[in-house]
């Protein structure tokens, strides 16, 4: 009896296994909806329309963009990790979603657990930005007035948990700054309040601010990179400013938790093939961002990248306690 059952068992396993590898084979067989968990505009958004055009081409079918903003990207997030494991709803997340909101945002509703990574999209850093006509004429100066009128700073972010709040806790803690805080339901709306001058700061991803400071519409002191961009050759590093604030923030695609091996690994595959085509390297180049690297392209290297940033920042998010 006992080897009948591990036989039968054996051999529901093995149809399961030719059972998802004949669904990937045919996979997707119609559209398939990328949650962005931030509204248009912002830099998550940014980075998966330029991703989500070319993997549709590999796939042959269309990925389509749904913005679901609020509370930081958890609503969103929390919509996907709850979706049908089928490979037809997927999230843009990124280091807001999977690593600042599990710690900042009570009674959150998913965990890292619940998602299959499938790979990075993008890399980026912070840059240090104001309203055009904002008096300090450079980093310093910044920092001196921000410590001289805390409460008269207004510092915009994307909401508690969004790469961007993650951003201007690691500078605020950095230069010993305590500004007024003002949290949006995302950073395109922060920064429509940031050009119109309703706030006076915000700490965002080079992808979000590149065009906006090319164009004048806002000012730029620094940015979290070892080197200058080559999109922003007159704005200076934090550390050439004189302040040790560094980081990278990251994007990347992700399914629910329980997704078919063979479907993760074909997603993989189109996502890889989009990071590999020059047009999307010079898309992202422009925008201050970059693709990552092939090794870390992987899905089980990606989820170890994920963990690790988890681990990392959990302890500073912790400290801060930055709240709204």
């Amino acid at each position: 009896m006992r080897r009948q059952n591990a036989l039968l068992i054996l051999c529901c396993a093995a149809f399961a296994a030719i059972a998802g590898t004949a669904h990937a084979q045919d996979y997707p067989t119609r559209s398939v909806t990328v949650v962005v968990p931030f509204p248009a505009g912002g830099p998550s958004d940014v980075v998966a329309r330029i991703v989500a055009e070319h993997m549709s081409r590999t796939l042959g079918q269309q990925l389509v963009i749904e913005n679901v903003g609020g509370a930081g990207g958890t609503i969103g997030s929390g919509r996907v990790a709850a979706a049908a494991p089928d490979g037809y709803t997927l999230l843009a997340g990124s280091m807001g979603s999977h690593v600042a909101a599990p710690v900042l945002t009570p009674n959150i509703k998913y965990g890292v657990g619940d998602f299959a990574p499938i790979g990075p999209t993008a890399h980026s850093p912070a840059v240090i930005v104001a309203r055009r006509d904002f008096p300090a004429k450079d980093l310093r100066e910044f920092i001196e007035f921000a410590k001289n009128n805390p409460a008269a700073l207004k510092q915009a972010h994307g909401g508690v948990g969004a790469s961007s709040h993650m951003a201007c806790v690691l500078f605020n803690t950095s230069a010993g700054l305590k500004p007024t805080q003002v949290a949006y339901r995302g950073t395109g709306p922060a920064m429509n309040d940031l050009v119109g001058g309703h706030v006076d700061t915000f700490c965002e991803q080079s992808v979000s601010v590149v065009q906006q400071v090319s164009g004048g519409a806002i000012k730029a002191y620094a940015v979290s990179a070892d080197t200058r961009l080559a999109s922003l050759p007159n704005v200076p590093t934090a550390k050439e400013a004189g302040i040790d604030y560094r980081m990278s923030i990251w994007a990347g695609i992700f399914a629910p938790k329980g997704t078919p091996q063979p479907i993760v690994q074909k997603l993989a595959d189109a996502l890889d093939k989009a990071l590999d085509d020059k047009s999307v390297i010079e898309r992202l180049n422009k925008l201050g961002g970059s693709v990552p690297a092939k090794a870390e392209r992987r899905p089980a290297a990606f989820e170890t990248y994920v963990k690790a940033e988890a681990a990392r920042w959990a302890p500073i998010l912790k400290a801060a306690n930055t709240g709204n």
